[in-house]
């Protein structure tokens, strides 16, 4: 099986599951055409289930859908169901929503809300303890309480020469001691 179909095939068997759990929007003429959740924001994942319909898919259209919506049969009580993505431009207020389910056009509505606007600060307002490790103390400014540590001076940059260059005569020995192991 593709990995479209599998696909589908999933999110038609999660639809049918989760669906009983959450609100549901029904369809004003009661045609049957249910959207979950109930009033989603924009940019907000939407479930689609029309029962009764003797076809095998469907599509669903509506003006708040980035995309057209195809329909399958869930598992379990054989309703169409399908997944889509409102708009995230979109603007709240109800859109209709179309099912083509064969020759017979079932309508339904979608209650899109204003989107939710976070009352915390984007950005920080005060400084953050963002940690920093060993060089935040050598990379802080003096306060002029005698309180900074002093950057490495002359005896960090000679012991560090001393061990990189330990270091390099260990590697250049090793090297030695391996090529005359090849020649005997």
């Amino acid at each position: 099986m593709g990995s479209l179909k599998v696909t589908l095939c999933a999110t038609a068997v999660l639809a049918a599951v989760c669906a009983p759990v959450a609100p549901t929007a029904q369809a004003a003429d009661g045609s049957g055409v249910s959207v979950t959740p109930a009033s989603p924001a924009p940019g907000a994942d939407v479930t689609l289930r029309v029962p009764d319909c003797t076809e095998r898919t469907a599509v669903a259209v509506s003006a708040a859908f980035e995309t057209d919506v195809r329909l399958f049969v869930a598992a379990g009580d054989g309703a169409l169901v399908g997944t889509t993505r409102v708009r995230t431009t979109v603007t709240a207020g109800v859109y209709a929503v179309q099912v083509t389910c064969g020759q017979e056009a079932r309508r339904g509505t979608l209650t899109v809300q204003r989107p939710h606007r976070p009352t915390a600060p984007a950005s920080p307002v005060a400084p953050v303890d963002a940690g920093g490790g060993g060089a935040a103390e050598l990379a802080a400014p003096d306060t002029g309480d005698g309180a900074r540590v002093d950057a490495p001076g002359t005896a960090h940059t000679v012991t560090g020469l001393a061990l990189a260059g330990v270091a390099a005569v260990a590697v250049g020995l090793r090297g030695v001691r391996s090529r005359s192991r090849r020649t005997d």
